[in-house]
């Protein structure tokens, strides 16, 4: 699905993406491969960001959320490593646990908040 928002939920285990745009919204799960001991750290977040990445593909703006830092590596890694994703993410948000229905709810209030700004001059 090609949309213009996404908010995507993550925290070290796994993600929730969700693309919305008026009418429709299509979610996503995406599990870290974090399972196998022998594999680094880093390489598992880089395998767990790559997937995100890839869900995130053709998306215009994207608000992070979650509880922990994981939402903020994972911005800056879509700086170091898919420059496109990195420039469509507008704001990391903490949150904690919520539904996939609540996330589109905050995220929709987020994006006509950002929206109006946009759209007024004097914000710029």
């Amino acid at each position: 699905m090609s949309t213009f928002h996404a908010v995507v939920w993550l925290d070290q285990s796994e993600a929730h993406v969700v693309m919305f745009d008026r009418e429709h919204t299509e979610a996503q799960r995406i599990k870290s491969r974090s399972h196998h001991k022998h594999q680094g750290k880093a390489e598992d977040l880089g395998l767990f960001f790559t997937d995100i990445a890839q869900a995130l593909s053709n998306t215009r703006e994207v608000l992070l959320a979650g509880p922990g830092l994981v939402r903020n590596q994972f911005r800056d890694w879509c700086a170091k490593h898919h420059a496109a994703v990195a420039d469509a993410v507008v704001d990391s948000v903490a949150a904690d646990h919520p539904t996939d229905a609540q996330l589109v709810a905050m995220a929709r209030q987020y994006f006509k908040k950002f929206d109006n700004m946009a759209a007024d001059p004097s914000m710029a």
